[in-house]
C-alpha cells in the first residue's frame, strides 16, 4: 500500500528492538495509523512486524489502549494469570451462591433433583433468597437453623424473633411464617 508518512516518532527499547509509529495516508485520502517493530537478527538483518488501523477505527484503539492502561495500573498482579485474575473479579462481582458451581446451587439442585436431595439449610436458602454480604443464603439459613433448632424452632416465630437473624429482614421473616403456615395446615389436613 502506498502511503505518505504525515507524521512520525520512534523510540528504542534496545540496541537491537526499535519501534516506529507513524501517522499515514493513502493515494485514496484514507488516514492510518501503522506500529512497526524492527527486530535486529544475528546475521545482522531486520525482520519487521507492523499493525495498521484506520482512521475511522482510531476511537476503537484509544478506548482499548485506555482500558489495557487503566485496569493494568490498578492490578496486583503476583504472576497471576489474566483469566485467573478475569475469574477473581467474576467471583468478587458476584459473591455468595451466583458465585457457585451450577451444580452447587440449591435452586439448580432443587430443578435437577428435587427437593428430598437439599439439606435443610439449601431448601430454607431457596425460601429467603439472599444472604449478607459476609454470609451466602446457605450459611445463614444453617446458622438459623442451627440456632432454632431446625424446622420445628420456626413454627410459632414471629417476625422481630427472625429478624434478630443478621440478613432477615421483615420480608424473608414473612415469606418463612407464610410457609410455616402453609406447613402447619397440611400437616393438621386443614388444606
Amino acid at each position: 500500500m502506498l502511503a505518505n508518512v504525515l507524521m512520525s516518532e520512534s523510540f528504542s527499547s534496545s540496541e537491537k528492538r526499535h519501534y516506529f509509529l507513524d501517522f499515514k495516508k493513502t493515494v485514496k485520502d484514507s488516514k492510518f495509523i501503522q506500529i512497526s517493530r524492527s527486530d535486529q537478527q544475528p546475521d545482522g538483518s531486520y525482520v519487521r512486524s507492523f499493525v495498521i488501523v484506520f482512521e475511522e477505527d482510531f476511537h476503537f484503539l484509544i478506548s482499548a489502549m485506555s482500558s489495557l492502561f487503566y485496569h493494568s495500573a490498578h492490578l496486583d498482579v503476583k504472576g497471576k494469570t489474566v483469566q485467573d485474575i478475569r475469574n477473581e473479579k467474576i467471583l468478587q462481582k458476584r459473591g455468595g451462591i451466583p458465585g457457585w458451581d451450577p451444580e452447587k446451587k440449591p435452586r439448580e439442585k432443587l430443578f435437577e433433583h428435587g427437593p428430598n436431595m437439599l439439606s435443610d439449610s439449601e431448601l430454607l436458602a431457596i425460601l429467603i433468597g439472599s444472604g449478607t454480604p459476609g454470609e451466602d443464603a446457605v450459611a445463614l439459613s444453617d446458622r438459623m437453623l442451627k440456632s432454632l433448632g431446625g424446622f420445628a424452632g420456626l413454627v410459632g416465630r414471629d417476625i422481630s424473633s427472625l429478624s434478630r437473624f443478621n440478613g432477615i429482614g421483615p420480608a424473608k421473616a414473612a415469606t418463612i411464617i407464610a410457609v410455616m403456615g402453609i406447613a402447619e395446615r397440611l400437616f393438621q389436613g386443614r388444606v
